[in-house]
């Protein structure tokens, strides 16, 4: 056996003699080493650090901050490259047309302050370098007759004057309105927070009871599930019917209690075939799915989900659950949303959440997650805690088919058909529930376009069905509290205030006040508020932290369309009963691409029986086949340029140009970088990179 040769005792037990090196003009550190440890041991930061390490850090600071300034340089000059193409060339891009009078009347409105704001500017500018500061002190002073000089000062005093007399008070009073409104809106928004706040404190939930599926008779043996029919509504949805249609044909439920409708309104025929051929392939499998296409495609998706509730074997179910197409739920979601019907006969529904599979696609898409995390965190899980009412998102719920029907059912008067039958079943004394638990993936639009035209529709529609159904609120049996709720709190505050002063205060106001500083808005209204606010609707979705300052400037440039859509709403405009179907991407998650690639490896290693089909039909299903696979070239994407965004852009830019005449940096730095979002968003870049 080798000897074993272990120093470790006697190194540690030796006492190290102190070796001090000293050379002449060192450069580096001298270090006392005492023992073996001592080199090992941690070194102050203070110590060992002279001027030439001192001197590499300093650079290699300048160097990271050089190259922050680069990349700013940088993605500036491609805005500007970006400017210079689409705005001035127009290369790819098109005009965003106004189909309505009143999106046209808005645009005139905006262009007319732009012109004026030009050459107050123009004038400002004028009198600033020949020394007419008199903006700068803080009571303005109108000089004497005795003072003027030419009839340019003349022109200016007599600008000065009617200013301080005529619209200053007008834009005072205006502003004074909406920062009234805005503080009850922020009022609200924090009783919001503070509601979620104590629901997760104390652990708030619906809760299911016992077995709920087990069967009350005793002499019966196993479970009783109640009979769900599960309706798909679609239209022309190329890229996503293949994984609703597989996600709900894959729900654990007993395949003899449910029945599945796809409901297909395309008006393409290659698609119908398409879905087509997925639904004969779940039928093939044993799955109780049917296929329905209307003939007369009236009252968009209310006309088709009417439809569909029309027919003779719905009186044979309980319940029916609602999926777009873009929708894909977990098998067990049936399992976790019917049991909280049993022995609560008043309730009508039972919402789940949405999550985004797209969500970190684009910064569009981040955005828009923090607001639909917002209103299903805080908005959604708040009501229906404290209030037993919420909207009705329209997907991702079952609804109690005795509950629709004693409602009135589905009606096609707006396009908000969710919100409508909503509205309804709470006036006739029913209740919701809402998980927050039970989360449903789905996408959310990753164009800027699609986006907008989706904002369009759910602030025009509130509008109309606000005038709808006043009349029906105010003669309910309802208690006056709970009719305060529905009118002022649900419908005025959230729906119409919101957009109003979002749009009057920090688009049309403020830039205002530069040309007419008698009227200017105090510093908490523009900055300390709206922060607090868009800190609390970030918090439920943390990781978005640092997109707070993007949330901000993109909601206030979002409230043009959302305040052009409640106008158009509330008149009744042509434009408010357009429905555009949401373009969808098929994004699917990466536990579905898994599951795919096994279902599809499976398939490859088996062969496909289709048992009880005929020649005729192995043929039919043969023609559907040849027709998914001959996919359509795709388009190319065509920018849109959109022009009340554009014009807003250089209204706000033009103020915050004036702003630096009165030295007012906040407002500068405001307005400068809320005109650029403007200027992003009006030339179609907020759902990709800059080119």
């Amino acid at each position: 056996m080798a000897p074993r040769l272990d120093f470790s005792d006697w190194w540690g037990n030796k006492e190290g003699t102190p070796v001090v090196v000293k050379m002449e003009n060192p450069s580096y550190s001298v270090v006392e080493i005492n023992g073996p440890d001592s080199a090992f041991r941690a070194v102050e930061k203070s110590r060992g650090k002279n001027a030439k390490q001192v001197t590499w850090v300093l650079l290699l600071k300048a160097n990271r901050a050089v190259g922050c300034v680069a990349w700013l340089a940088t993605v500036f000059w491609a805005l500007l490259g970006t400017i210079k193409k689409r705005l001035i060339f127009r290369q790819g891009v098109a005009v965003a047309t106004e189909k309505l009078g009143k999106g046209k009347l808005v645009l005139q409105i905006i262009r007319v302050f732009l012109a004026a704001s030009l050459a107050i500017l123009a004038f400002e500018v004028a009198a600033y370098l020949k020394g007419w500061r008199y903006f700068e002190s803080a009571n303005l002073h109108i000089p004497r007759t005795l003072d003027l000089q030419g009839w340019l000062h003349v022109v200016y005093v007599a600008w000065l004057t009617f200013r301080v007399d005529y619209i200053a008070p007008l834009i005072q009073a205006l502003s004074q309105f909406c920062v009234v409104l805005f503080l009850i809106q922020s009022v609200d928004r924090l009783i919001l927070c503070l509601g979620c706040f104590w629901i997760k404190y104390k652990k708030i939930k619906p809760r299911i009871e016992e077995d709920p599926f087990k069967s009350d008779d005793v002499e019966a043996s196993g479970y009783e599930y109640p009979m769900v029919l599960v309706q798909i509504p679609m239209c022309n949805e190329r890229e996503v019917y293949e994984q609703s249609i597989t996600a709900v044909c894959q729900m654990d439920w007993p395949k003899d209690r449910i029945l599945i409708q796809v409901l297909d309104d395309s008006n393409d025929e290659s698609i119908q075939w398409l879905i087509k051929a997925e639904v004969a392939k779940w039928n093939q499998k044993g799955i109780n799915i049917i296929y329905r296409h209307r003939l007369i495609r009236t009252g968009y998706k209310a006309g088709n989900l009417k439809s569909a509730m029309a027919c003779d074997y719905v009186k044979d179910y309980e319940f029916v659950a609602i999926f777009d197409a873009d929708f894909q739920p977990n098998p067990d979601f049936l399992k976790l949303t019917v049991p909280h019907f049993k022995g609560n006969p008043e309730l009508g529904l039972v919402q789940a959440r949405w999550v985004f599979v797209n969500k970190d696609e684009n910064l569009l898409t981040r955005l828009q997650n923090v607001n639909l995390c917002f209103h299903f965190e805080v908005e959604q899980q708040v009501n229906g805690t404290f209030l037993n009412f919420f909207g009705f998102n329209g997907t991702a719920g079952v609804w109690r088919i005795k509950a629709l029907e004693e409602s009135g059912g589905w009606l096609e008067r707006t396009t908000v058909e969710d919100m409508d039958i909503a509205v309804r079943a709470h006036l006739n004394g029913w209740k919701f529930i809402f998980l927050n638990d039970v989360k449903v993936l789905c996408e959310v639009p990753e164009s800027y376009e699609a986006y907008r035209k989706q904002q369009h529709r759910w602030h025009s529609g509130p509008m109309q069905l606000f005038r709808l159904c006043l009349p029906a609120i105010i003669t309910s049996k309802m208690t006056f509290w709970k009719k305060a709720n529905l009118i002022f709190l649900f419908f005025l505050l959230r729906k119409l205030i919101l957009p109003f002063y979002s749009f009057t205060l920090f688009c049309i106001i403020l830039p205002l006040t530069m040309f007419v500083p008698e009227a200017e808005l105090p510093m908490w209204v523009i900055c300390y508020v709206p922060v607090v606010m868009s800190f609390l609707n970030i918090l439920p979705a943390p990781k978005s932290f640092p997109f707070i300052v993007p949330y901000l400037l993109f909601e206030n440039t979002m409230s043009v369309t959302k305040f052009n859509a409640m106008v158009s709403g509330l008149f009744q405009l042509g434009s408010s009963y357009e429905w555009v179907v949401t373009k969808k991407a098929g994004r699917s998650s990466e536990s579905d691409l898994l599951a795919a690639a096994e279902r599809d490896s499976k398939t490859m290693n088996q062969p496909q029986i289709c048992r009880g089909a005929s020649e005729t039909e192995l043929e039919l299903l043969n023609q559907l086949q040849e027709q998914k696979e001959a996919t359509p070239t795709p388009v190319k994407k065509v920018n849109k340029i959109y022009r009340k965004e554009l014009a807003l852009a250089f209204l706000l830019l033009t103020a915050s140009v004036r702003s630096l005449l009165s030295a007012q940096g906040v407002h500068f730095y405001f307005l400068l970088f809320q005109g650029l979002t403007f200027l992003v968003v009006g030339l179609d870049l907020i759902g990709e990179q800059i080119s």
